[in-house]
């Protein structure tokens, strides 16, 4: 008896509306026959060709914006219904390449981070420009992401930031570095800057603010040269002097609302590395999958081996279990009086971790042929590599999200 059943794109994720399904056909269309073959390209190109005037990378931005997949186009629905769909959209851009997958998605972290301060009012302004967030520091760099300081040690000292914002008058001045992993910095237009205060020679955290790139006092490094994710262009700022409108301030300068931001930032920007951690999981087993009903050995198809099958089999409830988690913390988030932290760091270690053990065991299936260019699954093992660093290291943020879990009132 034959129990093979023909699951859909999503896996075992209940029936999509009339909206999702129309929104998961054309993502998944455009990743197949625009994003994966870029993709392809750029990993092969070095990292300032990839940003240049002749990479795909352009094309594929012209292109992205048919989609429609924008902060304002989602606003104009229920939270719910917003996150869902773009959870939907974003998994079949990262199945098609996580790198281009996620430029897309950081273009959106200006207008998107407007919205999660309360200031909508600005993402027409954002989704004018490309856009990138700047947050870790040479100095800092997921320390950056500690607002509130509950990972330092008790003799620590974060010491003094590398960058930092001189608020005066209708005016905010920027001056320091961000590290080289502002994630677009490259080809970004518009920047949301989170960075120390600077007040009477002392600083504080902190301040957001929106900040053009396009002005002198601003100075772009050279793009990293990565193992993965490299359709991504990450690369440093440096600021002298910069000029932002005091009305471009999103968050801050108060510490509690800095503090604020920073949560609500790290909450929503880890289930998106969730969701993209999916969709290279899922590309590395479908290309498993294909490839065990191809290749022979031991004189039949290594599907019918049962070490394949148990080994497919693990792949494919990692993924299950990942997707389902992202999307349920999507929705508590989206809803909830207060994101859970905890939720959004659970979802974000486990989709990564599954990711990269699921495309580990894809090179294992491909044998010779997994670790050879030739094949694909060696470029998404080094992407799904990257998910466990991307947006702060897995071991840092369960510390964060462990942080999260203390009731002070029992202790």
């Amino acid at each position: 008896m034959n129990n093979y059943i023909e699951l859909p794109i999503s896996g075992l994720e209940g029936p999509l509306s009339e909206m999702e399904q129309y929104i998961q056909d054309t993502a998944h269309k455009f990743a197949r026959d625009v994003l994966r073959p870029a993709g392809e390209k750029i990993d092969k190109m070095d990292a300032e060709e990839a940003v240049g005037p002749d990479s795909p990378l352009w094309d594929v931005l012209k292109q992205g914006k048919e989609l429609g997949l924008t902060v304002s186009a989602m606003a104009e629905l229920s939270p719910a219904e917003g996150s869902r769909l773009m959870l939907i959209a974003a998994e079949e851009l990262a199945w098609g390449d996580a790198g281009l997958g996620a430029v897309l998605l950081c273009n959106n972290f200006p207008a998107m981070y407007c919205h999660l301060a309360g200031r909508d009012d600005l993402i027409p302004y954002c989704e004018q420009f490309l856009g990138c967030w700047g947050i870790t520091e040479p100095d800092h760099g997921t320390d950056m992401l500690d607002g509130s300081g509950e990972l330092m040690a008790p003799d620590g000292d974060y010491g003094r930031p590398n960058c930092t914002a001189r608020i005066e008058g209708d005016k905010v001045f920027i001056n320091g570095q961000k590290s080289a992993w502002v994630s677009n910095a490259m080809i970004a237009e518009l920047c949301v800057l989170y960075c120390h205060v600077e007040e009477n020679g002392e600083t504080r955290p902190g301040v957001t603010v929106l900040v053009p790139l396009d002005q002198p006092g601003v100075t772009k490094g050279k793009p990293l040269d990565k193992i993965g994710f490299r359709g991504l262009s990450q690369g440093e700022l440096y600021f002298d002097n910069a000029v932002a409108s005091v009305d471009h301030i999103i968050a801050g300068p108060d510490r509690d609302s800095y503090e604020d931001q920073v949560y609500r930032t790290l909450a929503e920007a880890n289930v998106h590395v969730a969701n993209l951690a999916v969709g290279v999981a899922r590309a590395a087993y479908e290309h498993a999958l294909a490839y065990a009903h191809e290749r022979k050995a031991g004189g039949q198809k290594i599907i019918l081996h049962q070490n394949v099958k148990y080994r497919l089999f693990h792949m494919f409830r990692k993924i299950e279990a990942a997707r389902a988690l992202a999307r349920r913390v999507a929705e508590y988030n989206a809803t909830a009086p207060q994101m859970a932290l905890q939720g959004s760091t659970a979802a974000k270690v486990n989709a990564t971790q599954s990711a990269f053990e699921v495309a580990s065991d894809a090179v294992q299936i491909f044998g010779g042929n997994g670790v050879t260019k030739e094949y694909p699954v060696e470029k998404l093992m080094r992407d799904a590599r990257a998910g466990l660093i991307a947006d702060g290291c897995n071991e840092m943020l369960a510390l964060k999200g462990g942080s999260q879990l203390v009731n002070p009132e029992l202790l």
